[in-house]
């Protein structure tokens, strides 16, 4: 049995309780042909995967089992693609955002010749 906080996970291998768990993870990654993954390899996928979807890092967190910051950053790493990712981001945000202000000030020339002619 492994417990983590208030989780308990039994392990398993063929109905019986798993003594050394290693043993079983080595050949459960020989066997998928991944013979140098480590456990964590998945916690730091898993970590990435959750922030670039958009999740709070505070939840992340918490479904990690990292309770500071500092392990946290170890495990989610953010890569070069991530960054651009983040830039592209940025650029799209700020075109929205002239456009929007574009449109506004089109309505409100607009608005503004239609005041003109109801005056005249």
């Amino acid at each position: 049995m492994v417990q983590n906080g208030s989780t308990i996970v039994r392990v398993e291998q063929n109905g019986k309780p798993v003594k050394d768990f290693r043993v079983v993870w080595q050949n459960a990654c020989a066997h998928a042909g991944v013979p140098d993954l480590l456990l964590h390899d998945l916690r730091r996928t898993g970590a990435r995967n959750l922030r670039r979807a958009g999740v709070a890092e505070g939840i992340i967190m918490k479904i990690g089992g990292w309770r500071t910051r500092s392990v946290f950053e170890r495990y989610a790493i953010v890569s070069r693609s991530d960054m651009n990712d983040a830039i592209l981001k940025l650029q799209e945000s700020e075109k929205k955002a002239e456009q929007e202000l574009l449109a506004a000030e089109e309505q409100t020339q607009a608005q503004s010749g239609r005041n003109e002619a109801l005056l005249e």
